[in-house]
């Protein structure tokens, strides 16, 4: 059809008729409409219009049968990424637009070839290439950071809800978006950060094992029982909620400081009882030395006088 609206108009051209000179004639009557098509199959007949059409069919069918396959094919691909998707457990956001942007780009391209069969596209697509280019350079940042988030969902790095911590910033992730991620501290600021912020640092995710181990140090006296200090540090930890028992507390001596021994307790627990454990075990411990009579040293500095 294109091919025929072309021919027309080259026809056109090489006869020097214009729409102007066509409505401009006195055989052209909107009143007399009967007048009017006799003017118009004269033309028709002029222009030799029925075997252009004829010879243009079979690519008109041709282009009809292709945009109708690319149509399918955009459809039946589209499909199959979204399966994908799922089963890698990709966001729905993800790979609901993935779909959308791969049927589309498949129409488009299809629809292009369908009409190369009748007109020249190149210099189109050439217009369109210039234009692409200076738009990709001017939002080069955006597309960056566009970028960087379709990586983190499809990649899963965090999730909402994780506790993570890159670029000096730590908390838990409310919201990861194409472009921007949000988090929350734990003194409850609200924090967007750039996503290619976050794809360009180590990203260190607190909550994905399910179970983090925390490092305490006490210090007690030199002239404290070690053997008892252990013990009662041990029974506070395992007394204290949320700790877990498998795997077990590990409770040693971690080194001789200079007023102080120092003991460790490394305990583990579910990543979301986090800090309950962490407070929990620092005022369980304090009570449980101060029961037995373990001291916690101050720092001390030995002066001896020679007379």
């Amino acid at each position: 059809m294109l091919k025929l609206l072309e021919t027309t108009v080259q026809t056109i051209e090489e006869s020097t008729t214009t729409l102007a000179d066509i409505l401009s004639d006195p055989e052209v009557d909107i009143t007399k409409p009967k007048e009017t098509l006799g003017y118009f199959a004269k033309l028709w007949a002029q222009w030799d219009l029925w075997n252009k059409l004829l010879d243009a069919a079979p690519r008109i069918v041709a282009a009809i049968v292709l945009l109708a396959f690319g149509f399918v094919l955009a459809h039946v691909v589209s499909k199959l990424l979204v399966r994908a998707m799922k089963l890698k457990k990709a966001d729905f956001a993800v790979y609901n637009f993935i779909a959308k942007m791969v049927r589309f780009i498949i129409r488009i391209t299809f629809l292009l070839m369908a009409v190369s069969m009748f007109i020249k596209i190149n210099s189109i697509i050439a217009a369109l290439s210039a234009v692409g280019v200076a738009v990709g350079l001017g939002l080069q940042d955006s597309v960056a950071q566009f970028v960087s988030g379709v990586q983190i969902l499809l990649n899963h790095p965090f999730r909402t809800g994780d506790f993570i911590e890159v670029a000096g910033v730590s908390g838990n992730v409310v919201e990861i978006g194409f472009m921007t991620t949000i988090i929350r501290t734990l003194d409850n600021k609200r924090i967007v950060m750039p996503n290619s912020d976050l794809t360009k640092n180590h990203i260190v995710n607190c909550s994905v094992e399910g179970k983090r181990r925390i490092d305490f140090s006490f210090s007690i006296s030199y002239d404290d029982d070690i053997g008892k200090a252990k013990q009662v540090l041990r029974e506070a930890v395992l007394a204290t909620e949320n700790v877990l028992h498998d795997p077990q507390p590990t409770i040693a001596v971690g080194g001789h400081g200079e007023s102080s021994v120092e003991l460790v307790a490394l305990v583990w627990c579910d990543s979301s009882n986090y800090w309950d454990v962490f407070f929990a075990i620092h005022e369980r411990v304090k009570l449980a030395f101060d029961k037995h009579g373990i001291s916690i040293p101050f720092n001390q500095l030995d002066v001896h006088l020679k007379q």
